[in-house]
C-alpha cells in the first residue's frame, strides 16, 4: 500500500471524473479500481486506483 493516506470514494470520484454512484455500481459489477470497506466507508489505495486507470486501454 502506498504511504499516502488512502482516499475516499468523493477524491475518486474526483480522480476518474465520474459519478461517486457509477462507482458504487462498480463495485457491484466487480469492475473498477479495488476498494476496501474500512468500517462502514469504501476506501480506496491511490497506486491501485492509478494502476487500474493505466491498465485501461486509451480509446474509449
Amino acid at each position: 500500500m502506498s504511504e499516502n493516506k488512502l482516499w475516499s470514494i468523493d477524491e475518486v470520484s474526483a480522480f476518474l471524473d465520474v459519478p461517486k454512484q457509477t462507482l458504487y455500481q462498480w463495485r457491484t459489477k466487480h469492475y473498477g479500481p479495488t476498494g476496501r470497506k474500512v468500517g462502514k466507508y469504501v476506501r480506496y489505495d491511490p497506486e491501485v486506483v492509478m494502476a487500474w486507470f493505466n491498465a485501461q486501454p486509451e480509446a474509449a
